[in-house]
């Protein structure tokens, strides 16, 4: 990290305890070690991070409030190429600072039902755990693929007018934001296959992003969302005009190397517009918790141009995105029996990074968790994950996803964490492709 930033840092946590003092500050956070190491092999290290996470709350008056995250971390490891390097903190330590959510909120502005926020924010829309087809005004965080259903923070402006016990919210979301992708074999996992003509063998493949023109037509992003509660259920329906924050390939260009069938590939991918219409309901059966959510996607048509006039088969042209709608769905429930198990269980179509009708898997997720010794551990003995890919050939075309852990609470607000991922499956589905990245992990936690 840049010595402006720590800066930065030292003179504002300081500023805004002065700057509030006289109405109130609330200061919490938490500090937390992540380390992961490849159960196969020579037990490389696949995730080292030490993470702080600082929250604001303040009230500059009495109709205002004002919240902001930051994570100062160090991830990753030392990228030491040179004995020049060793000069270079940030290429021994790796050290960022993230801006999560810097936001103002206003309330009773000019009508007295009317709140509004400003700001760096993360609008959470769906009722499912994590997984939700209906959230997708926040750019998807993929960094750490086990970490679901994270996002960024937007800037924008989000207003909400209540109606006795309803509510009306729209948010305007200026500048579009691309997701976060994973590193390494996740990113390949998550991107669709490219199929190559026969006897075409690929050397080196390389692309660019076409980002929206800077302007508000292309680059904005809206929704609105009604919300309330009807028959004791919380429910939803909303509409968000964005674009899918994962690219996608209308590009591509085959160059010849050799006599033998070796190509270069040059592909440009770009960010489909969309339109989704999405319903949520949470509530309950008795004493069994329920929800579910569902979305209709009708996104931008993208079609593929792919150049194959160095190899003398001209410019062919197929379908990437066929503008017609498809549906991502999720229910889900859980139940605490009198014994304390307490058990979770949620099925989803379609996962973050598919589109197309076609193209849509379905997963089954299941975690049963128990608190033991005076509730100062906790065991999820099951807690597990399958990927069906195609029912009809399930054989060929599955993945199991298996993470048992334990944590230990040795103080309040104290965690100590020892886990697993550990996945088996068929290179055909997206899970399956990571067969061979099983790891342990162990964490340590303290908030405050």
């Amino acid at each position: 990290m840049k010595k402006c930033n720590l800066i930065i840092i030292v003179l504002i946590i300081p500023g805004f305890s002065l700057l509030y003092a006289e109405f109130g500050i609330d200061w919490s956070g938490y500090f937390q070690t992540d380390n992961r190491a490849l159960i196969k092999g020579e037990h490389d290290f696949s995730w080292h991070e030490y993470r702080l996470d600082l929250q604001l709350e303040a009230y500059p008056s009495t109709n205002t409030h004002f919240y902001s995250e930051v994570w100062l971390r160090t991830i990753g490891n030392s990228n030491i190429q040179a004995s020049s390097d060793l000069y270079d903190k940030e290429k021994i330590t790796s050290t960022n600072l993230y801006f999560k959510e810097a936001y103002l909120d206003i309330y009773g502005l000019i009508l007295k039902d009317l709140d509004v926020r400003i700001g760096r924010q993360r609008i959470a829309w769906g009722t499912a755990d994590k997984l939700n087809p209906t959230d997708n005004l926040n750019p998807d965080d993929l960094e750490d693929m086990w970490d679901f259903g994270r996002h960024l923070g937007s800037d924008g402006l989000k207003a909400t007018y209540y109606l006795g016990d309803y509510e009306l919210s729209a948010v305007f979301i200026p500048k579009f934001t691309p997701a976060v992708l994973p590193a390494g074999d996740w990113a390949a996992a998550l991107s669709p296959s490219f199929d190559l003509p026969e006897g075409i063998i690929l050397r080196n493949y390389s692309d660019k992003i076409i980002m929206p023109e800077n302007n508000l037509k292309e680059n904005s992003v809206g929704g609105a969302k009604f919300s309330g509660n009807l028959f004791n259920y919380d429910f939803s329906l909303s509409y968000v005009y964005d674009r899918d924050d994962l690219p996608l390939i209308n590009k591509a260009s085959f160059t010849p190397i050799d006599t033998f069938g070796t190509v270069d590939i040059s592909a440009e991918m770009v960010y489909p517009q969309m339109q989704v219409i999405g319903a949520d309901f949470a509530g309950s059966l008795g004493d069994v918790g329920v929800w579910g959510e569902s979305a209709i996607f009708f996104p931008e048509k993208i079609i593929l141009s792919t150049d194959l006039s160095a190899l003398g088969m001209g410019i062919q042209e197929s379908i990437a995105l066929d503008d017609e709608p498809y549906i991502k769905y999720v229910l889900g429930g859980d139940y605490t029996f009198t014994n304390g198990i307490y058990v979770n269980a949620q099925y989803l179509h379609g996962f973050i990074h598919e589109r197309g009708d076609d193209n849509l898997e379905d997963y089954l997720m299941f975690g049963l968790e128990k608190k033991i010794f005076e509730d100062k551990v906790k065991i999820m003995p099951v807690n597990c994950g399958f990927e069906i890919k195609d029912f009809d050939n399930f054989k060929d075309n599955y993945a199991v996803i298996f993470s048992p852990e334990i944590t230990y609470y040795p103080y309040d607000n104290i965690e100590i964490v020892f886990g697993a991922h550990i996945i088996d499956g068929k290179d055909s589905s997206t899970f399956g492709k990571m067969k061979d990245s099983d790891d342990i992990y162990f964490k340590a936690k303290v908030s405050f």
